[in-house]
């Protein structure tokens, strides 16, 4: 099979080659997928340019990308035949792991393989892994939203605006951050408000959006930049569900504000999700999905040979939706 691989860190165009490589059969417990996209992520990108503290690669040879969608070709002993010829969307593809979505094929426990609901595309299923179950469980993890006000802070980034089209769908007041072109995606995927993430004022208006009331949940992706905002329009019993912080990796906490509010921080990654929270979030996708209220919309996609440039616009970032990779034969 087809497959892009990297041995050492660095740069995409220095270290990510085309290599034919033997696929590997399915063992116990095992599917084998013949992949029709491989989805793209910022943690595709960080591992391939290093971790701290990480000299070399974990595995000699490694094909990147955790998320992907394809048919299931092949199933080992103790899963069931009828799954051949299954549609299935991939979770944790190259976590831990060797081999990963950049290639036409890949082998992995079955629970892994996800059967995607009729209807929905590979593209969408290709991008459902990291962002929507990242989304998901940020929205969803704390319980039902129905009646509740939920901020989801950078509304209109690729977990973002999933989130705010999550939450509008499970019943929440939403509001959103985001500006230009971003701030009309969020009100168009449904968020009640948005405001300039920029704004001196922006605790006040988010407090003016929700009628005066602080607000239940927060959804993250730069908590250490945006805490001093959400410690102050963060409600009683409230909770911060945080999945990013890059611009600030170590933050400085308000600890009187959130002690007094007895706020959860919920430091979300997607990975590390226990089987129960993963099922919820699975469920609840599918759902959303069946429901017509989801879209994972696709920036760009880039054939297989072009997996340099894919990562280059996950780096460049300010992006309107998802990267992925054709990896058909």
């Amino acid at each position: 099979m087809r497959a892009i691989t990297y041995s050492d860190f660095g740069p995409a165009t220095d270290v990510l080659r085309v290599q034919q490589i033997d696929s590997t059969e399915p063992g116990p417990g095992e599917v084998q997928v013949d992949l029709a996209y491989s989805g793209v992520n910022p943690s595709d990108v960080k591992s391939r340019m290093g971790r701290p503290g990480l000299a070399r690669p974990a595995f000699e040879r490694i094909i990147p990308h955790s998320d992907g969608a394809g048919t299931i070709r092949a199933v080992g002993p103790g899963v069931d035949d009828a799954r051949v010829g299954q549609r299935v969307w991939i979770w944790n593809g190259q976590w831990r792991r060797a081999n990963g979505t950049a290639a036409e094929q890949i082998t992995l426990p079955a629970h892994q393989a996800v059967p995607l609901p009729d209807g929905v595309s590979f593209e969408t299923g290709a991008s459902l892994g990291i962002p929507g179950l990242t989304a998901c469980h940020t929205v969803f993890g704390g319980g039902a939203v129905a009646g509740r006000s939920v901020l989801v802070q950078g509304g209109a980034g690729t977990v973002g605006l999933l989130a705010v089209q999550l939450a509008k769908w499970g019943g929440a007041r939403v509001i959103a951050t985001a500006r230009g072109d971003g701030a009309d995606r969020a009100s168009a995927a449904g968020a009640d408000a948005v405001i300039d993430y920029a704004a001196p004022d922006l605790a006040a208006q988010i407090l003016a959006a929700n009628d005066g009331a602080p607000v239940d949940r927060i959804v993250e992706v730069e908590f250490g930049n945006n805490i001093e905002t959400d410690a102050e329009v963060i409600a009683e019993n409230g909770t911060i569900a945080a999945f990013g912080s890059a611009r600030d990796m170590t933050p400085t906490l308000p600890f009187f504000p959130l002690l007094f509010k007895a706020v959860t921080i919920d430091i979300v990654l997607i990975y590390l999700l226990q089987p129960d929270l993963r099922a919820a979030a699975i469920q609840h996708l599918h759902n959303a999905l069946r429901d017509g209220a989801l879209d994972c919309p696709v920036e760009e996609i880039f054939d297989l040979e072009r997996c340099a440039a894919a990562h280059e616009a996950v780096e460049r970032g300010a992006r309107n939706g998802a990267i992925l990779l054709d990896v058909r034969g």
